[in-house]
């Protein structure tokens, strides 16, 4: 059954995403602070504005917690113009406590609110066949059900209050920041015994130090494409969450905190808006390398 569907953020994930949606003949608008963005969706056949007082679902598919807070709850946040019964998915990388509040908050509305962060990038956004680690009521699963086998390949049910959800994502985003920043250690650090980028794949990507991280990131600095599918700038971000969760039990994470010094290293080098297999480029200037197409 057709939707009245928004897509609050058309990057990368969120443009695949809306394509996904308006595909299964939803009708969507996508909303984002790029102009052009907005422009190449309408051509897709979406549409922008103005957003009507019917939707159905609204995926907030932005970068950060304040940018979440912003859309549903600032100046202009769309919470208040939602019908009672609408349902908000909740995509962006958050604490879960933070997730637990806007489910608080959009609840006292008459909003439904599905903690339901994201993972398999940008192609598999495009495709339809993201992950998403959800929690929520019963009813807001019901609510996000016919969307969510639009968007995704798997829907992974972690309770029936938002938090868990999130709580899954931090561990997922440990997981991949470390596994890019170790691709791009070693990666390097072959470099400096004679093996080649595109040998390090052939080889690596068949054995049992591969990763996921590893076959998707490391073609990109073979091929010298640093063309942003996602940021280094994600990383100082979601890799500072997890340590945030962490320091609320106590717990350490000496690793995570090895890797987000390196996209600290690589965003300070200027290379925030660049692909994160940019890392790469921080243990080359150390070590005095270049990389292919530099």
């Amino acid at each position: 059954m057709s939707q009245n569907v928004a897509v609050i953020g058309l990057g990368s994930m969120g443009y695949g995403m809306a394509l996904s949606a308006l595909r299964e003949g939803n009708r969507v608008w996508g909303q984002d602070i790029s102009p052009k963005r907005k422009a190449e969706f309408v051509v897709e056949g979406g549409e922008t504005t103005p957003l009507p007082d019917s939707l159905d679902v609204v995926m907030v598919v932005v970068l950060n917690s304040a940018q979440t807070e912003e859309v549903l709850f600032g100046e202009d946040g769309i919470a208040a113009k939602l019908r009672k019964g609408a349902v908000v998915l909740g995509c962006a990388t958050v604490a879960p406590e933070f997730a637990k509040d806007m489910e608080a908050r959009c609840n006292a509305m008459g909003i439904l609110y599905l903690d339901a962060p994201i993972s398999g990038g940008a192609g598999k956004a495009a495709l339809g066949q993201l992950s998403v680690m959800a929690s929520g009521s019963q009813d807001a699963f019901d609510a996000a059900r016919p969307i969510l086998a639009s968007v995704s390949e798997t829907v992974f049910e972690l309770g029936d209050h938002a938090g868990p959800g999130s709580a899954m994502k931090a561990v997922n985003q440990l997981l991949a920041g470390v596994h890019i920043a170790a691709m791009a250690e070693a990666l390097t650090f072959g470099m400096t015994q004679g093996v080649q980028p595109n040998q390090f794949v052939d080889v690596i990507s068949k054995c049992a130090g591969s990763s996921w991280m590893l076959e998707n990131r490391a073609p990109h600095i073979v091929d010298g494409d640093y063309s942003p599918r996602s940021q280094v700038a994600i990383w100082p971000k979601d890799l500072g969450i997890v340590l945030d969760i962490a320091k609320t039990t106590g717990f350490d994470a000496p690793i995570t905190q090895s890797a987000l010094a390196q996209f600290k290293a690589a965003a300070d080098m200027g290379l925030s808006g660049e692909d994160d297999a940019a890392v790469a480029k921080t243990y080359a200037r150390q070590a005095g390398l270049t990389l292919p197409g530099e």
